[in-house]
């Protein structure tokens, strides 16, 4: 797929996404959404890349849903290209999809992020921001509701009464509000964002098992559902049996000792453990 609404560039083994409609903010709209998809898809099947940066082109991270079409926006009975049968939100379809992921992402928020630009950043795993960087989650303001699973995510990163409270009220809140509220892990200014969110990401990249890491974020994940620690002890054991006599650990240990660099030799593409994955796959209904 040729990308349109997005830029795709991989560097020393970190993919940088980069939403690319700065005349409007970046502001979502379908292409985007099968944009980013795709490039979830590219990025996983591509061992060269071991960790992913989001950013916005421009003085926005992403403005929220192109208004273009004004009060039916929303409406999917209006649009020409709807589709049979149930109709399902856009954003949720890629904030699944970057759950699904393999590879760790790190969202650069370089500037406004509102409605689905705010609700995409819940399911990456490390988030910085900048101090141009405004949040929203504006839903109750639009006459709507959250969308892209974000009733979901938001309680699990920042708690229910956050949540509650920043929906309720769809206000625009700054970095500052963002960090306290544990939505951002750091803010930075507005040139020194992209250097934090590429130390992260080489950190990851140079120095770890990417078999250990595509195993780590769908464990933490989903064990934010799990009714019973007795699920994360059923599935550590699996982890620990497998990764314990596979290549990577000998590895890992003998790296250790010997007091060099891990060359880490296993591959997210072909050397997953056979109990990967361990759930079911859920169907929209």
């Amino acid at each position: 797929m040729s990308y349109s609404t997005i830029l795709y560039d991989l560097e020393d083994k970190v993919l940088t996404i980069t939403l690319n409609r700065p005349g409007i903010l970046n502001a979502f709209n379908r292409d985007m959404m099968a944009e980013l998809i795709d490039a979830c898809d590219k990025a996983d099947a591509d061992d060269n890349v071991r960790a992913i940066i989001v950013t916005g082109a421009g003085r926005g991270f992403c403005s929220g849903a192109d208004l273009s079409a004004g009060g039916d926006t929303f409406n999917a009975d209006a649009r020409e290209d709807r589709e049979s049968g149930l109709q399902r939100d856009g954003g949720g379809r890629l904030t699944l999809r970057i759950f699904e992921c393999k590879k760790p992402m790190v969202a650069a928020i370089n500037g406004p992020a509102v409605g689905i630009g705010a609700t995409m950043l819940l399911p990456m795993d490390i988030r910085l921001c900048s101090t141009e960087a405004k949040f929203g989650f504006v839903f109750s303001r639009r006459g709507i509701v959250p969308e892209a699973c974000s009733s979901y995510f938001l309680p699990r990163v920042v708690g229910i009464s956050k949540a509650l409270e920043w929906c309720y009220s769809g206000r625009v809140f700054s970095s500052d509000e963002a960090l306290s509220g544990n939505l951002v892990r750091s803010v930075h200014e507005p040139d020194d964002l992209l250097p934090a969110a590429r130390a992260i990401a080489k950190g990851i990249a140079e120095n770890t098992s990417s078999v250990s890491v595509a195993l780590i974020r769908q464990m933490m994940w989903r064990m934010l559902g799990a009714d019973h620690p007795m699920e994360a002890h059923k599935i550590d054991s699996r982890g620990i049996y497998y990764c314990g006599k596979s290549a990577d650990v000998k590895e890992g240990v003998e790296s250790f000792l010997e007091k060099r660099a891990a060359k880490f030799p296993l591959k997210v593409s072909a050397d997953m453990p056979e109990f990967y994955p361990w759930w079911e796959e859920r169907e929209f209904s």
